[in-house]
Order: C-alpha cells, then sequence, then structure tokens
C-alpha cells in the first residue's frame, strides 16, 4: 500500500480547510466560514483494488483498524480538534441549558404488571439515568429495584431491559458496557432484592420468555468468542432453556444454531406455557414460524408457515392463535389459526387489510388490541377476540403510540402517546368499559401553543407522493430565509412518525423549521413501501430525500443556504449519499453512526445481518447497485460539499465505527468547508446513555448546524 506524496498531505491538509471567503449564497445568508483551524492531516493512499472488473479506490483504508496505534492517534487528534471547534460556537452554552432544561426533568414510565407488582421506570431531575421501581399492589411504597447509577463509577453499565416474571417473584435483567449492544443476563430475586447466582453471558438477543411457575425460561444465546465478527454472531444463535438455579453452563440447547448470519432466531412462549414458537427472520421482509407443543410432550418443532416471502407474527391466546402478517396484504392482516389444524389453508381471516398499516397486534383483557398508522400517525382499535370492532381509543392527535402495557387476562392496561407539539403522556384504560384517564403527564418549560404541524404532499423524482411533516413556529413569515433541519431514515421499515424532541424544540425556538418525510424503505404505508426503498431501489430513497428539501425550499419554508440534513444509522446512509449526490442541495449536514462504505459493510459490526436489505457486495449484481450510491466511493476532490459533523461511538457494535473515519477523512480532502469527525467514549450505537453526555452531544450538534444556516 502506498504513501502519499509530502506534497499530497499538504494539499490535503489545506483543502480541509474551513473557507477563506464567502460561499455563494443568498444575500441574507450565514456569515462567512474562515479557514483559521485546520484539521490534523491524514495520509492518503495510492490503493486501489479491482471488484467485479471494476476499479475501486478505496485511499483509506487504513483507518479501518481502530485498535493500530497510528489510527488511534488520528482518531484523538480529529475528536480534539472537533470539540475544541464545537466548545467555542456562539450559541452552543444557550443551547446547552436549554436542552437541560427540557431533558434534565422528572418523568415516568407506563408500568408492566406481573403477579400483583408494578413494574416502572422514573427519572428523577438531576440523576443521569433513569432507575428502575418496583410497586407491590396498588397502594404499596416505591421501592427502587435497579440504580443504573449505581453499578459502575463512571456511569458506562447499562440496563438493557428487565423481564420480570409472571408470578412477579422474580426478574431478569440486562447489562451491558459502554451502552453496546453484547449483554449479560442476571436474576434477581425481588424477596430479598438480592441476585441470584444465575449468570447468561452472551444475551445480546435475549428477551428471556419465563414459564407461567417462573421455574425458567427461554432466551436466544450467542457466543461471546472475541474472535467471531459481530457480523457472524447470529449464524451461531441457540434457543436455550435456564432452569433457575442452574448454572448456564447447564442449559439446554432447544434449538441448534442456524449457520446463516443473515437469519434472525427469536423465541416466544404462550401465556398458559403450552406452545413454543420459534421464529427465523430472514431480513425485516419474510419469517418462518414453527411451533411445539410442550403440553404434549413435543420433542420437535414442526412449521407453521415456513418458506413463504411475507413477515409472520404469532400470539397465542386460549384455544386459538393470532398471526399478524403481510402476507397478501402489504399493509398486514390477522388470521384466526385452530392448533388443531394449523396447516396454512385452514387459516381463517379475522381482521382484513385496511387502508391502514397494521403495525402491531397484542392480546389485553381477553380483546384484540391493534395498532395502526393512518398517514404515518398512530390509531388504536379494540376489537374481539373474534374480529369485531368495539371501539378506538382516543388519543389527544396526530402523533405516536407504542400500543398497550396490560395482561391478556387483566382489564387494566396503559398507553403512551407524543406528538410534536404534546409531549410524553400516558393514559391507563379500562378494556371492559372504555373509561380512560390521564395518568402521568410529563410537564416542560416549553409553549408547545407557538407551533404549528403540517403534514403535507410531494412528488418524488419518479412522482412517487411522499409525506411529510413540517413544524415552525406560528408567526415564523414564510420567505424562504428560516433555517430549517430535515431529518429521515428510510430503511429496514421503520416509521418516522410524530414525537416530541427537544432537539426540535431547540430548533424551533431560533426560529427553524423541523421537517420528517417519510420516505419509501420505511413502514409507514406497509411492505410495498418498505420494498421500494431496498436493495436495488435504494436510490428511490434518497431521490425522496433530496425531493423533500426541494419542496421545502419551493414552498418558500427555507433556502438551500438555510437547509441542514441529520440522520443516524440508515439514516446516516441517507445524508452521506445524498450530499455527495447534491452537494448544493443544503448547507450543512450531522451524521450519527452511518453506513458509508457500501463496499465493504458486510465485512465490519454487524454488517452481514443487513445483506437482505441492503444487497450483498459480493455478488456482482448487488455491487453494481452498492457501488453506484456508497457515499464514501463518491466524494469527488475539489468539490464544495456541506459543512460536515460527524458523530461516531467508540464501542459501537452494530455499524462498525470505521465508515465515519473514512468518510469524513474523504471530505476534509475534498472540500474547502468544515469536517469534523466527533468521537463518544463509552458509547454504542445508541451513544451514551449518562444524560450529560446526551445533552452535550445534542448541544454539539444543533450549534453546529445552526452556525452554517442562521445568520
Amino acid at each position: 500500500m502506498a504513501r502519499t506524496s509530502l506534497f499530497a498531505v499538504t494539499v490535503a491538509l489545506l483543502s480541509a480547510c474551513g473557507e477563506s471567503g464567502p460561499a455563494p449564497r443568498a444575500a441574507a445568508g450565514p456569515a462567512r466560514e474562515v479557514c483559521d483551524d485546520p484539521p490534523p492531516a491524514t495520509r492518503r493512499d495510492d490503493l486501489v483494488e479491482t471488484i467485479h472488473g471494476v476499479p475501486v479506490a478505496d485511499p483509506y483504508r487504513w483507518l479501518e483498524d481502530a485498535r493500530a496505534p497510528e489510527v488511534d492517534a488520528w482518531m484523538r487528534a480529529q475528536d480534539t480538534h472537533a470539540r475544541a471547534r464545537l466548545t467555542g460556537l456562539p450559541r452552543r452554552d444557550g443551547i446547552l441549558a436549554r436542552l437541560a432544561e427540557l431533558l434534565d426533568i422528572d418523568a415516568v414510565s407506563a408500568p408492566y404488571h406481573r403477579g400483583g407488582n408494578y413494574f416502572y421506570t422514573r427519572r428523577h431531575r438531576g440523576v443521569q439515568k433513569p432507575i428502575y421501581y418496583i410497586r407491590r399492589g396498588d397502594d404499596g411504597p416505591e421501592e427502587v429495584l435497579i440504580d443504573p447509577n449505581k453499578l459502575s463509577p463512571d456511569g458506562s453499565v447499562s440496563v438493557h431491559g428487565i423481564f420480570p416474571s409472571f408470578d412477579g417473584r422474580l426478574v431478569a435483567y440486562k447489562l451491558s458496557r459502554n451502552n453496546a449492544d453484547a449483554s449479560t443476563l442476571y436474576v434477581r430475586d425481588l424477596a430479598t432484592g438480592e441476585d441470584r447466582p444465575d449468570v447468561i453471558d452472551g444475551a445480546r438477543y435475549a428477551a428471556p420468555a419465563w414459564t407461567p411457575d417462573g421455574r425458567g425460561f427461554y432466551y436466544v444465546w450467542l457466543p461471546t468468542d472475541p474472535a467471531i465478527p459481530p457480523s457472524e454472531l447470529p449464524g451461531y444463535a441457540e434457543v436455550r432453556f435456564h432452569a433457575i438455579g442452574e448454572p448456564a453452563s447447564k442449559d439446554s440447547i432447544v434449538a441448534p444454531a442456524t449457520g446463516d448470519p443473515s437469519r434472525f432466531v427469536g423465541v416466544s412462549l404462550s401465556r398458559d406455557g403450552r406452545w413454543l414458537f420459534l421464529s427465523h427472520q430472514h431480513g425485516w421482509n419474510s419469517t418462518d414460524l414453527y411451533l411445539r407443543d410442550l403440553a404434549a410432550g413435543d420433542a420437535e418443532f414442526t412449521p407453521l408457515v415456513v418458506g413463504r416471502p411475507a413477515i409472520y407474527d404469532v400470539t397465542a391466546w386460549k384455544d386459538r392463535f393470532y398471526v399478524h402478517t403481510n402476507e397478501g396484504a402489504p399493509r398486514f392482516r390477522v388470521f384466526a389459526v385452530d392448533p388443531r389444524r394449523p396447516a396454512r389453508e385452514h387459516w381463517r381471516e379475522l381482521v382484513p387489510e385496511q387502508p391502514s398499516t397494521l403495525e402491531h397486534i397484542q392480546i389485553v383483557g381477553d380483546h384484540l388490541a391493534l395498532g395502526y398508522l393512518r398517514d404515518a400517525h398512530s390509531a388504536l382499535e379494540l376489537r374481539t377476540l373474534d374480529g369485531a370492532l368495539v371501539r378506538t381509543l382516543p388519543l389527544p392527535g396526530l402523533g405516536t403510540t407504542g400500543g398497550l402495557v396490560g395482561n391478556p387476562d387483566e382489564d387494566r392496561a396503559y398507553y403512551g402517546f407524543s406528538s410534536f407539539t404534546e409531549p410524553h403522556q400516558i393514559f391507563e384504560t379500562s378494556i371492559a368499559s372504555g373509561e380512560t384517564r390521564l395518568w402521568q403527564k410529563i410537564d416542560l418549560p416549553v409553549d408547545t401553543s407557538r407551533f404549528v404541524v403540517e403534514q403535507l404532499w410531494y412528488p418524488s423524482n419518479d412522482g412517487t407522493r411522499v409525506s411529510m411533516f413540517v413544524v415552525r413556529r406560528r408567526d415564523l413569515p414564510l420567505r424562504g430565509d428560516a433555517p430549517a433541519l430535515l431529518t429521515g431514515y428510510g430503511g429496514f421499515s421503520v416509521s418516522m412518525t410524530p414525537a416530541f424532541s427537544a432537539r426540535a424544540v431547540v430548533w424551533l425556538e431560533h426560529g427553524g423549521v423541523y421537517a420528517v418525510p417519510n420516505l419509501r424503505g420505511g413502514g409507514e404505508y406497509g411492505e410495498d413501501w418498505h420494498r421500494d426503498g431496498m436493495r436495488d431501489k435504494k436510490q428511490n430513497v434518497f431521490d425522496d430525500f433530496a425531493a423533500a428539501a426541494r419542496s421545502l425550499v419551493e414552498r418558500g419554508y427555507t433556502s438551500h443556504d438555510r437547509l441542514a440534513i441529520y440522520g443516524g444509522s440508515n439514516g446516516g446512509l441517507l445524508v452521506g449519499a445524498t450530499m455527495v449526490q447534491n452537494p448544493g442541495l443544503a448547507r450543512a449536514v450531522a451524521c450519527a453512526v452511518p453506513l458509508l462504505d457500501m463496499v465493504r459493510y458486510t465485512k465490519f459490526g454487524a454488517g452481514k445481518t443487513w445483506i437482505p436489505e441492503y444487497g450483498d457486495p459480493d455478488d456482482p449484481a448487488d455491487f453494481a447497485v452498492l457501488h453506484a450510491y456508497s457515499p464514501y466511493h463518491h466524494v469527488a476532490d475539489d468539490t464544495r460539499y456541506p459543512a460536515l459533523l460527524m458523530l461516531s461511538a467508540d464501542s459501537d457494535d452494530r455499524v462498525d465505527p470505521m465508515h465515519a473515519r473514512k468518510f469524513t477523512a474523504a471530505i476534509q480532502h475534498a472540500s474547502p468547508r468544515p469536517a469534523l469527525l466527533r468521537i463518544e467514549t463509552n458509547a454504542g450505537h445508541g451513544g451514551a446513555d449518562l444524560l450529560h453526555q446526551t445533552i452535550e452531544r445534542e448541544a454539539d450538534m444543533l450549534a453546529f448546524l445552526l452556525a452554517h444556516t442562521a445568520p
């Protein structure tokens, strides 16, 4: 691998500097960027390899290995440089203080009811992490169950979920370091408040399914051998049974590993303990389901539905299975299945496909609880177990709810709600009577009546109508000069729905416009909408996003010179591709924990698990698609790209930080505008979970974007 010359390094250093003069912009645009603090120099190698007959340049491959001393030194230098520039931004201190007012608050989650006990989290003002509580009975005192703030001196240990037994005697919980996906499972005895000796490593994907008697649980186990790449781990996944009191080494293997790293394994158990379900999820668009009748002593799983190009989820209650699927129904429907006649030809349609997208179903209070998306905002329905509509649950407006929190044999249930203008609220409802009351509401120091939410539609490049939510102050004049923040995702059937955001509030209070389009690749409009934004149709997502930006400009909300875009993970791929394909579309970009090298993404992190969504670069046809839009490979020299803030995390074991490093280096070499790499320590794919770190990260991002888009 050849090194560049001193001359090339010098050129790279100079080109990465901030602008020395004003960029082309509207007369009322932001102040000019000044070349006064260039980033650290980066070695650029003359590495070109031929892949499927195509020469592919990779000048920053050396940045892939974070363990190399040279790379470590480069990362520390980049982070130091970025934080120095971010700390000095003029609005940062005020934004930091405002975010603290909005995020450092008292709040409580909807409770889970198990065996007469209530389990929930409570956030306290001035405390870094929410605390897990238990209340024994309706009138019992509040007791601390787990305090994540006391698990480690530096706050690096996090709780990644709790799983109470049905009798409320025991609770399994997961701990991880640095907010990474890798986790260890523990079991706490609620009578003593002490942890039992039951400790299970390899709990990355574990969601314990308890037996009704609380004597054990089924879970997904993964090996912890560091020699196994994260992308290979799903192929090693086993379903195991853990008997309480026995060492994890004696756990029995219920379903062996598949050997397929693109297949996710799941397990669930019916509430009565009779039916054990095994799922094999092939990417995000097909599922195989298997079952065992434990009451009959079945030793093996038998297929329920296998080999069909559709998604299936199954819930068992009493003498029936309820299957939620998009088979023959892109927006999903529900089937009733008689366990005595489980063959597909005997399934009976219970709830037909609707114009809205059926996101999820639950059994609560001996009823079906259905969660729909209607034009990308939530609706909740209650139906009888035979599918007849009982009522629609009241929601305060156009917003988002995650569905009911309740038990199949209990009347009382809870559901949360949030919108762009309504902070999180929790409602309590009676399934039988329909009586509903506000149970908990977050009060924040913000007057959201000043804001207005609009839902509009715009045409993408191919004429497809795309929905977009736009939030602004009521008194904001539409003169095309407001700073706008456009954010999106567009992948993995993830839906972008209205939800309260401190980030949005701060942006609006600075005279901005906040916009969220429902891009193809998401799940807002069903599986067809998802498939129109995956694999060889991924470019549709980027086109939808670029069209959203142009629509904001055409409608007078902003100008290209005042537009900022943000995305994380797959959304980081979105904004990376957008800035490379359309350098003049936006003025500033915040890109978080992204995928950006789509030629080599399968070699790092959990990359192989995403082949069903993106395609396989080892396949010539898939490679042609991936290489055609791979952001890292399309950075062009001597191009004025938007100012870039790259947000990375040192312990991200899902999307390898090499993507962020390589892309930042390429942009620093190519563009005269600033490109900063901020690296969060003790943080995973979701960032650090200490509140002060979250606030600081958000303040840095907002201050950076406003510095480049607001006067």
